[in-house]
């Protein structure tokens, strides 16, 4: 299977298109014009490459040491390999379609913090297939590192209209 070419580091996403598994680039490769939110989001781009490649040694090189990772549910993990561990468990395969990104800098601190939204696709440990199920990851990047990372999806959700204990329907 051919990967998509990765998307030029400005520019909000196409709608619909799947995230890049190749072509990785680091931090240290910056353009001298290169805005703080493009320079951002080159970053995030790279770690999410990196991170659903289940590389997590590869997502590392852009985590300050310090990096917060706070996954769904309020769960603190400790580094770049506790996420895919833990889709691991959740999910007998997972991939994302990024549908947009949104980078602004915080005047106040320099950071700059990273939303990209869309959707997950791939298939529950029983082997059900699922599709459209909602994501939003935040990121704060500043000095070139991702210092806070945060996940929300609607994977609880979808689980619990599957065993008829929703609220209202999906």
């Amino acid at each position: 299977m051919t990967s998509p070419r990765a998307r030029p580091a400005q520019g909000p996403r196409r709608p619909g298109r799947a995230f890049p598994a190749s072509n990785a680039r680091t931090p240290e490769i910056t353009a001298v014009t290169e805005s703080p939110t493009a320079r951002a989001r080159r970053i995030v781009d790279a770690y999410l490459e990196r991170s659903m490649a289940r590389d997590p040694e590869g997502a590392r090189q852009y985590l300050a040491p310090d990096c917060r990772i706070v996954f769904t549910g309020g769960r603190v993990m400790d580094g770049p390999e506790d996420p895919p561990a833990f889709n691991a468990k959740r999910y007998d395969w997972v991939k994302k379609t990024i549908l947009w990104v949104d980078a602004v800098e915080n005047a106040e601190t320099g950071a700059v913090h990273v939303w990209t939204t869309g959707h997950l696709h791939g298939a529950w440990p029983d082997g059900t297939a699922f599709d459209g199920n909602r994501f939003v990851d935040f990121f704060e990047v500043r000095d070139g590192l991702i210092t806070r990372t945060e996940v929300w999806n609607d994977s609880a959700e979808r689980l619990l209209a599957a065993a008829g204990l929703a609220e209202a329907p999906l």
